[in-house]
């Protein structure tokens, strides 16, 4: 070799180079889009280290229509049965308004679903940065609730917290969320440590049971069960060890019956047969009953509570509200409320299996756990399923903390189906980088991803 040989400098890396790879499924070129290709070695991936895309060979499209329909549906049939419901008290009440359960729902519902909407246009992936500041605003305002100053009693319940200068809240809704959430981002970070008891059970019931406990004592039984199975089934399909995890749900019953109040177990002795004192404890349960039965196949109409009966039904625009669907609308209107969140509950779990990344994953399976299992508590309540819980049905129910949470959840679960992966991207290498340990979020050399292809996925 001669010296002009030595000087000249090296040459450049040929176009039919292998690519460097990055993700699971697939590589990416330097210079051109994704495209499909071999995985990569282990060894390759262990020392690739955090990416910002996401797992897998991913289409970029327009949110779940299905789920977007099924959440605007029950939510604009919320706001018809909750005027219906308390329309007339309202005019009976001492200023006669009877747009006064309706006027703030409406409200709250024009900024649920303005939350709804940048919620499901920003990147789920920004939620890490933000998990852990959510869960410990959630885990203050549960301890503020706690305190007389700030607690607002409604029916014996100190579920709402007062602010000065701010509307009465509910803070467990925002924990179900901010845990949700937080759980997502922690079980994507420990992979595989979850099976593990220092690694992964232990830690978990950590983060868990102060926020069960809190809510439990509210008191808020509804809310407290809702949230500790919707965490352990995202604990279960993290990978979590099945003796622990029966160990851990054995545990939380027997816990709970020792601290349950007398009026509790009142109800729960009346759940087995609510006809047999239906003027003290089994009176809700059994006017719910009543009022679906005089509601027969076709319901009495919209605001026709009357013409069924006129049954008289304490929180009809709230934890009963299924029973005014059921009088109203008949038991086909029920079904097809029942259908609605079945839908929901069947796209949610496809969005969870296609997610591009375990966080995404183990989010759109929390959020579909959560939303679906309350609806499911809710309205076995109504026909005496389940005891008396007092848990709203989500997007239907009047409140607006319910309502603006429900939607945001709504809202992420949507910015998800946004993105599908062909090769499923669940435990991938990337969730567990070494700069997860705060958050990882996309970058600016993040690359655009590829328009989903006319009827893709």
């Amino acid at each position: 070799m001669g010296p002009a040989d030595r000087a000249r400098p090296p040459a450049r890396r040929p176009a039919s180079a292998p690519p460097r790879s990055g993700v699971r499924g697939a590589t990416v070129s330097p210079r051109g889009p994704r495209v499909a290709g071999p995985r990569p070695p282990a060894a390759v991936r262990a020392e690739s280290g955090p990416i910002a895309a996401p797992i897998g060979v991913v289409h970029r499209g327009g949110p779940d229509a299905v789920i977007a329909l099924a959440v605007l549906a029950l939510t604009a049939l919320g706001l018809l049965v909750v005027y219906s419901s308390s329309a007339m008290a309202g005019y009976l009440s001492a200023d006669g308004d009877t747009f006064r359960i309706l006027g703030p729902q409406l409200q709250w519902a024009a900024l649920g679903l303005a939350l709804m909407l940048v919620a499901m246009r920003v990147d789920y992936r920004w939620l890490r940065l933000v998990s852990l500041p959510l869960l410990l605003v959630a885990g203050v305002l549960l301890v503020l609730v706690q305190v007389d100053t700030f607690q607002v009693t409604v029916g014996g319940s100190a579920q709402w917290l007062r602010l000065p200068g701010l509307p009465a809240v509910q803070p467990s809704e925002l924990a179900k969320l901010a845990l949700v959430i937080y759980l997502a981002h922690w079980m994507a970070r420990r992979g595989g440590a979850v099976a593990g008891l220092r690694t992964g059970f232990l830690p978990f019931v950590v983060i868990v049971a102060p926020f069960i406990l809190l809510i439990f004592k509210s008191p808020d039984i509804g809310s407290a069960g809702v949230l500790g199975v919707t965490a352990m089934v995202m604990f279960f399909l993290a990978g979590a060890n099945m003796l622990y995890l029966a160990s851990l749900a054995a545990t939380a019953v027997a816990g709970a019956s020792f601290l349950l109040k007398d009026y509790q177990l009142e109800r729960l002795q009346s759940f087995m047969n609510p006809f047999a004192d239906r003027l003290a404890a089994g009176y809700q349960p059994v006017q719910g009953l009543l009022a679906l039965g005089l509601g027969g196949i076709f319901g009495a109409g919209l605001g026709e509570r009357a013409a069924a009966g006129g049954i008289v039904l304490p929180n009809a625009h709230n934890d009963y509200i299924f029973a005014v669907i059921g009088q109203e609308f008949g038991f086909l209107g029920a079904v097809a409320v029942i259908g609605l969140f079945a839908l929901l509950a069947y796209r949610g779990l496809r969005v969870a299996l296609a997610a591009p990344d375990t966080f995404g994953g183990l989010m759109a399976a929390g959020i579909t756990a959560w939303l679906c299992l309350q609806a499911f508590v809710n309205i076995g309540v109504v026909v005496t399923l389940v005891p008396v819980t007092g848990i709203t049905l989500p997007f239907v129910s009047a409140g607006g903390s319910s309502l603006i949470v429900s939607l945001v959840a709504a809202g992420i679960l949507l910015s998800v189906s946004r993105e599908t992966a062909v090769s499923g991207g669940w435990h991938a290498s990337g969730d567990r980088g070494r700069w997860y340990g705060w958050a990882h979020l996309p970058g600016p050399r993040r690359r655009a991803l590829p328009s989903r292809a006319p009827g893709g996925a």
